[in-house]
């Protein structure tokens, strides 16, 4: 006799319900940090934006976000989104928008 028959010996007016667990939402704890570099690049600016706590596929879905709304350049590697140019007013907007904090670092 397994445990479901004797549950059934026990309540024999219960029926049985399937159980889906309910998912849980990813939040950032710690703000996003946006910051300007030029440094080791040639010269050349970029805005990284560091301190992601949730998976790769979460930090693609914003980096790409990020890329198609202001039509530049960019990658992630390692938790950092790398887009090119000095951007950062409009990129912690748009993270703003998503429902992120941000942190400004830098000039």
């Amino acid at each position: 006799m397994d445990l479901r028959d004797q549950l059934k010996n026990l309540f024999p007016d219960h029926e049985e319900q399937d159980f889906e667990m309910p998912q849980e939402e990813f939040k950032q704890k710690e703000p996003l940090v946006c910051k300007f570099e030029k440094k080791g690049r040639n010269g050349k600016p970029v805005t990284l934006i560091e301190g992601w706590e949730g998976s790769e596929e979460g930090l693609k879905n914003i980096s790409k976000k990020i890329k198609t709304t202001l039509g530049i350049g960019g990658s992630e590697k390692d938790g950092v989104i790398i887009i090119q140019g000095d951007n950062r007013d409009k990129i912690m907007e748009i993270l703003k928008d998503m429902g992120y904090k941000t942190k400004r670092v830098g000039g």
